[in-house]
């Protein structure tokens, strides 16, 4: 009996046992730092998804947006030509299985986007002759697909890039088919189509190289001519695909501050910070300079030089400080795509280069970065702490 009594006792403490390792891990890996729990309450974390990872597969990839992001965007798969290749014949078997799994996972779902010339359906803009519609035609045309897209997401996707890329560094508004069939008027009229489809979600212009003067001025008088009018802008996208050599942290301040003085959020769009050399001008049509030039604009094909990496993490730091910094002008940032082999770089300027910008490596891996983003935004919160009390 007393040995009865010994092994349900023995039995009875290693189970207790166990069981407080097993609570014990658990409560290790709640308390595992990852880029959410770090920059909630500053802003969102995004990141871009393609197609693979929207149909699930890419399950390490997956695994790093449910961990380290509470924010995304579709790369692709909701931009006009893929949504609407045929004028009346809607595609939203992608767009569907995005906007759920963003859903499922709490997140905030950014739309992109309604109105680009790059990729528009050629359709959007001639007539069976092939000529430019008239004004009246692509008015409708461009109120039927913004209105049947952001009608079948209403109260789900919480902002959409409503036009996207509109205006040249020098200022001026680029010359595409709405530009040239409907003048600057094709903007107002796309926000406000998407107003009235969904009266609650935020609305945003999105555009590139947005840091410099002459575009940043245009972009400005734009926001603040919508607001005069009454129709609804909510915020500025900065793109954000900047290099190793440009632009500099106060040209981009001056960016974020002059998008807050005209009333509406900034926030940094589809980010990455590119370790290769930025393309030159000029380049001959001599086989052998094309050559070399090929040579000099991938030379990190297996891996980077430490005294580059450290360079671009230094860099990378630095702007997630500026954005901290920032916090209540920049409601949301976003990498243009979860790891290094995901990045449209990679074949931009040219096709077949190896770079390496964004925050997780080619084997999903986390970078030094991110763990100095997190103590960024962490050592923040101590400092305000201390400053209250």
């Amino acid at each position: 009996m007393k040995n009865l009594i010994y092994l349900s006792l023995f039995s009875f403490c290693l189970m207790v046992a166990i069981a407080g390792c097993s609570q014990a891990k658990a409560g290790d890996e709640k308390k595992e730092p990852t880029l959410t729990g770090a920059l909630n309450g500053k802003f969102y974390i995004g990141t871009a998804l393609n197609l693979n990872q929207i149909h699930g597969k890419d399950s390490a990839s997956i695994d790093i947006v449910k961990k380290q992001f509470d924010a995304i965007v579709a790369e692709n798969c909701m931009k006009s030509m893929f949504l609407q290749p045929k004028e009346g014949e809607f595609f939203f078997d992608d767009a569907d299985k995005f906007v759920e799994f963003g859903e499922k996972n709490n997140m905030f779902i950014t739309g992109h986007c309604l109105i680009w010339h790059s990729q528009a359906p050629g359709w959007f803009f001639t007539d069976d002759k092939g000529k430019n519609v008239s004004p009246e035609i692509l008015k409708a045309r461009m109120k039927t697909h913004i209105t049947t897209v952001v009608s079948r997401y209403k109260g789900r996707i919480k902002g959409w890039d409503v036009v996207n890329e509109a205006i040249m560094e020098d200022g001026s508004y680029r010359k595409s088919k709405f530009y040239e069939i409907l003048g600057e008027e094709f903007i107002p009229l796309a926000f406000q189509y998407a107003h009235e489809a969904d009266p609650d979600t935020e609305l945003y212009y999105n555009d590139y190289n947005e840091w410099h003067v002459g575009k940043r001025e245009t972009i400005v008088k734009m926001v603040k001519s919508l607001k005069e009018r009454g129709i609804r802008i909510d915020g500025v996208g900065m793109q954000g695909h900047i290099a190793m050599d440009g632009p500099s942290l106060e040209e981009y301040q001056a960016a974020v501050d002059a998008y807050a003085n005209a009333g509406v959020k900034a926030m940094i769009t589809e980010f990455e910070l590119s370790a290769l050399p930025s393309p030159r001008k000029n380049v001959g049509a001599n086989i052998s300079e094309i050559e070399t030039y090929r040579q000099e604009m991938n030379p990190y094909t297996n891996g980077l030089p430490d005294s580059v990496a450290t360079a671009w993490t230094e860099r990378m730091a630095s702007f997630f400080k500026l954005f901290l910094k920032n916090k209540e002008k920049i409601s949301r940032v976003t990498l243009w795509g979860v790891t290094d082999k995901d990045s449209w770089k990679n074949n931009f300027p040219m096709y077949g280069r190896t770079d390496y910008p964004l925050l997780f490596d080619r084997q999903h891996e986390a970078k030094p970065v991110v763990q100095q983003i997190i103590d960024l935004a962490n050592n923040m919160v101590e400092t305000e702490n201390s400053k209250k009390n």
